[in-house]
């Protein structure tokens, strides 16, 4: 009997975009079974290939914009217009993204979100009223100062000289707000971690380390100081809130100096797709990324899809690079599986991924039980 399928993958990291990822699982399975009617849909909760996700979904149309990356080297990009609401969609992976930049050459010291702050000014520039970003994925960990600069914010030392670096903040005494501070009607962000923006459980110390951040006290120094004079001066106080401590402070820095209101990634997507009508209209579900992993299990957007397979009464499958545990992945999808160490190795599956998830999708559909 022929079946309805769902295939509703994010990216597996470093390797396949979340569109390659599903091509791929639609291949193998229709290989398989090809009777079956196949959609997929590749998903995003706010990092890389949030834009191309939520600008298809939408009908968003592709602008090209001049701008830098997170060194300040000269870079082309892309944001998304959707004209008949006057939405402007932005990726901060696609600007500020620590894969753009060569391994171990710049440190988070020489990194900022000035660039990001270009390109909203742009979007601002050409009519947008409302604004989605995703800022996953940053190499930066600037609580969003070089965004607001490039916004028109100032930031002063004791001597009224104006800090143009991030690691200046510590000497921050005063600011200066541009004459129109808010910068869309409804600005929305996509989140997927709720970390404040300092402590124990912060931006700097548990995301810093893999952008090759190292000196923590100074760093939470730097931000402390510019969400104590952002209080005492201007009443605003969002170092606290779930989410602050995304992309390096940039969920804080987007609250603070553009007004944003921090939304889980997922839910984002899944209202754009109307991915809740979507699975409760098929009789499978395909979902997957690099690693099904404690994060999935956890609450990340893979596993939020099959949190809400779960409740529809729809069997859900996850395949991955890895299944780090496959006792625990059992109790969200029905089928859990992963490239290594079921089909191949690391090494060969990293250099054809696409190729052994096909391999691995044909593998479920041939053993699937109906």
């Amino acid at each position: 009997m022929a079946l309805k399928v769902l295939v509703v993958p994010d990216k597996f990291k470093g390797t396949l975009s979340a569109a390659q990822a599903a091509m791929a699982i639609v291949r193998g399975w229709h290989g398989v079974r090809p009777l079956d009617d196949v959609e997929y849909l590749p998903m995003s909760d706010g990092g890389d290939g949030f834009g191309e996700v939520l600008s298809s979904l939408m009908g968003a149309a592709p602008q090209t914009v001049k701008t830098v990356d997170a060194a300040h080297r000269p870079l082309e990009t892309t944001w998304w217009w959707h004209e008949p609401t006057q939405t402007a969609v932005i990726e901060s992976a696609r600007i500020i993204g620590l894969a753009m930049l060569p391994a171990g050459k710049y440190h988070p010291f020489e990194l900022d979100t000035l660039g990001l702050g270009n390109v909203i000014r742009t979007a601002i520039g050409a009519g947008a009223r409302h604004c989605l970003i995703g800022i996953g994925g940053s190499a930066t960990n600037d609580g969003g100062f070089g965004m607001a600069r490039a916004l028109g914010w100032q930031f002063c030392n004791a001597h009224e000289q104006e800090i143009t670096r991030w690691t200046e903040l510590h000497r921050l005494t005063a600011m200066r707000v541009p004459d129109t501070p808010r910068c869309f009607d409804d600005l929305r962000v996509a989140v997927d971690v709720q970390n404040p923006l300092l402590g124990p459980a912060g931006c700097s110390l548990v995301y810093g380390p893999q952008k090759g951040l190292a000196e923590f006290e100074f760093a939470e120094r730097c931000l402390s100081q510019m969400a104590n004079v952002l209080e005492k001066q201007l009443h605003l106080s969002y170092a606290d809130t779930p989410g602050a401590g995304a992309a390096g402070g940039l969920g804080f820095g987007l609250m603070t100096f553009a007004g944003a209101r921090p939304e889980s990634g997922f839910a984002l997507f899944a209202d754009q797709a109307r991915l809740r009508e979507r699975v409760e209209a098929v009789d499978l579900v395909i979902t997957g990324e690099g690693a099904l992993d404690a994060q999935t299990l956890m609450g990340k957007g893979v596993g939020q899809v099959a949190d809400l397979c779960g409740r529809a009464g729809v069997p859900c499958v996850g395949l991955a690079g890895t299944v780090t545990n496959p006792d625990q992945a059992r109790t969200k999808f029905r089928v859990a599986r992963g490239l290594t160490p079921d089909l191949t190795d690391r090494e060969t599956a990293f250099r054809e991924p696409a190729v052994w998830l096909e391999r691995l999708a044909a593998r479920v559909a041939s053993e699937w039980a109906f």
